[in-house]
Parts: C-alpha cells; sequence; structure tokens
C-alpha cells in the first residue's frame, strides 16, 4: 500500500497540485500594481488585421463594431484579409464600404486559402502602422478598447498586448457557463504573469503588437497565430502582457460536443506551443521568463500524462481499498468538486492533443466556428458594440 500511495501523491501532485500552485502563485501576482512606465497621450498609427473565412453571418456586424471605434480615423487603417471564402463575405464587406467611405479599410483577398497565420502574415505586408492589432470576425470591442490599451505599449519593455474573453450567451447552458468560469481563472493566471514578466497566452479577439519587434505571426509554425507569435516576442527579450482593459465579446458553443471539438484543437496548439519553449530553452535562444516558461511546460505537456497515470493509480487503489477512496469522497471532494471536474476535463483534453501531436494530428488549416449561429444583433446593441 505504502508504494501505491507514494506513486498517487506523486502523480496527484505533478498533474492537480501543480496546477492548484500555480494558480495560487498567480493570483496573488495578479494582486501587485504594474511597474510599467505608461503614456496615456501614446496613439500611435495602427494597422487593424481581420482574417475572414465564410464569415458571411457576422462580418456586417464587425464593420459596424469598427465603425464606433473612439480612436482618430487617420491613425487606424484596416484591412480585411479573406482566405478564399466560398460564400458572400467580400461581397458583404465591400457594399459596406460604399455606404462608408470615410473608413479606411483595404481588401485583400487570398487565391489560396493555407490558413490564418498565413493570411495574418499576407496582411502584415500591406501595414502601415506602429502597431498591428489582430481581431477574429466574431469579436467585438467596446468603442474606448484603443484608448485604454495602447498606452501600456508605450513602456520600452512592452511589445504586444492582450485582453480577456467575454462571452455575450453565458447564460444559454451549462457549457457556457463553465466556459465563463474557466475564463475568469485563466484571466486571472495570464494578469499574475505578466505582472512577473509575460504571459504565454494570448486571444485572438484582441491581441496589439509593436510592428518593430514582429517580423511574421507564428513564426514556428504551431498553428497557433496568437500565442505561436508570442514565442518571437519572449526570444527578443520584450514583454507579452494581459491587461483587463483589453475585453473583447463573442459567443461560444453552447453544446458540450462543439466545445470538445474546440477545446481538442486548442489543445493540439497548446502541446506544439509548449513544445518549443523549452526547446529554446535549452538552446540559448530565451533568456527570461524562467519560471513561466517551466509552470507552463509543466501545466500543458507533462500535467496531462502524470495526470492520466494518476487516474490509473487511483482506479487501483479504489479496486483494493475502497474505504480510502470513498472517506475522500465524503469529506473532501465536495469542497473542490468544481475545481477537479474543471481539470479532469482539461488534463483530458491536453492529453488528447498530445496524441494528436504524437500521431501527427495537426489543426493548421483554419475552420468556421460553428457558434457563429448563435450571434444576435440584440447582444451587440446592449452591450453598445454596434
Amino acid at each position: 500500500m505504502i508504494e501505491e500511495m507514494i506513486l498517487w501523491f506523486i502523480f496527484g501532485f505533478f498533474s492537480l497540485g501543480a496546477l492548484g500552485i500555480n494558480f495560487i502563485l498567480m493570483r496573488k501576482a495578479a494582486s501587485k500594481p504594474w511597474r510599467l512606465r505608461i503614456s496615456e497621450n501614446y496613439t500611435p498609427k495602427t494597422s487593424i488585421l481581420v482574417p475572414t473565412y465564410n464569415e458571411s453571418s457576422v462580418i456586417a456586424f464587425k464593420l459596424q463594431n469598427l465603425r464606433k471605434l473612439e480612436y482618430p480615423k487617420e491613425l487606424a487603417q484596416i484591412i480585411i484579409v479573406d482566405s478564399k471564402s466560398s460564400d458572400n463575405t467580400v461581397d458583404i464587406v465591400n457594399n459596406f464600404l460604399k455606404m462608408h467611405s470615410e473608413m479606411n479599410v483595404k481588401v485583400i483577398v487570398e487565391e489560396e486559402r493555407k490558413g490564418k497565420s498565413s493570411a495574418l502574415n499576407s496582411a502584415l505586408k500591406h501595414c502601415d502602422g506602429e502597431v498591428i492589432i489582430v481581431s477574429d470576425a466574431d469579436c467585438f470591442w467596446p468603442s474606448d478598447i484603443l484608448h485604454k490599451t495602447l498606452p501600456f505599449l508605450s513602456d520600452p519593455s512592452v511589445g504586444a498586448i492582450s485582453g480577456p474573453k467575454i462571452l455575450l450567451n453565458t447564460e444559454y447552458s451549462w457549457v457556457t457557463k463553465d466556459e465563463s468560469t474557466y475564463l475568469d481563472s485563466m484571466n486571472l493566471v495570464k494578469l499574475g504573469e505578466s505582472k512577473n514578466g509575460s504571459t504565454l497566452l494570448f486571444e485572438g479577439g484582441f491581441s496589439a503588437y509593436k510592428k518593430e519587434v514582429l517580423d511574421s505571426f507564428d513564426p514556428y509554425n504551431t498553428g497557433s497565430d496568437d500565442c505561436g507569435t508570442v514565442i518571437s516576442l519572449i526570444e527578443k527579450q520584450t514583454r507579452a502582457i494581459f491587461v483587463p482593459e483589453g475585453r473583447f465579446y463573442t459567443v461560444f458553443p453552447s453544446r458540450w460536443a462543439e466545445k470538445l471539438r474546440m477545446k481538442i484543437r486548442r489543445a493540439n496548439q497548446l502541446v506544439r506551443l509548449f513544445w518549443k519553449y523549452p526547446v529554446l530553452r535549452f538552446n540559448h535562444r530565451i533568456e527570461d521568463n524562467n519560471r513561466t516558461i517551466i509552470a507552463n511546460t509543466l501545466i500543458y505537456l507533462f500535467g496531462p500524462i502524470f495526470f492520466v497515470l494518476f487516474l490509473a493509480v487511483t482506479a487501483i487503489v479504489f479496486v483494493r481499498y475502497p474505504y480510502l477512496i470513498a472517506t475522500l469522497a465524503v469529506f473532501l471532494i465536495p469542497k473542490v468538486r468544481n475545481i477537479l471536474i474543471e481539470a479532469f476535463r482539461g488534463f483530458l483534453v491536453l492529453f488528447c492533443g498530445i496524441l494528436g501531436v504524437a500521431f501527427r494530428r495537426n489543426f493548421l488549416v483554419w475552420q468556421t466556428p460553428a457558434d457563429r449561429s448563435l450571434l444576435e444583433e440584440d447582444m451587440l446593441r446592449r452591450r453598445d458594440l454596434i
């Protein structure tokens, strides 16, 4: 029994324990003040990139949202880059621009669909701005987002910023409620990492980069245009930070099956992403952010494996000593049930991502999410987003 309990403790510690300890430490770090030199008058020329693929159901809303931005029109270039949509996305964009010629919008249509990162790199060649901003077509910004967030880039040490995802349909189902709770926890961790140095996780709904440090999107071909791009910034010893002021709004699938597909695709990207960091660190290509890199590598790469081993040992212990597991279930599990359930789901999804990478099941070609149909005009108007 002693050997089994030792293994049970080791596997549990390096999966659930590591996750819990990191959350506690980052929550504490998140409460610290920023140590940045921020200029509130920082108003650089910007290029806003919106990649599209079959976005006919949302692109008009996105253009209305961008039109509401409280930022000097002469400093806001907008580039719509379409990856050979098979619907009328481009026609909707062109018709909208005919009615709103005051907007500085350039439309690029790729001849071949190669994925989101490739589309962004195509658009990057046409950017005039000092700051490059990326937003997905189904993500919507408060009108003052640029005034609130771009000053963070005035600090010389900061090369990129990203913000929190807020769900417009949180109350639709238990799936969306769980996702909203998960996002709150992740945002707290990303804020703590940013206060310590850099976060490694960015969101595609709002991310902004200084053009001087942005050579390309996802240079290591991880399949994640946002998080993959951060790698090159960390290499240059430039901070990539999460700022709560950069919140953006979107919808999320209300059914578990669609959520699972999205999560496995994201897990595949994250596994490929976090494999790069220890390799670059070993080759002395990265010198800073050691604590964050070690924590994320343990959680996203090794944590799922330890967790599966933890489950296997738990099953063995349950068969041999059912009273022990029953005692834990009665006195411990109810107090942390929701946390354990979310950790259980997360680690298993990441383990599927590891298997996908091992068997070369990658997701580099951009797919239009199935949640587009959930977006309603009234949702956006209630938030004053259009």
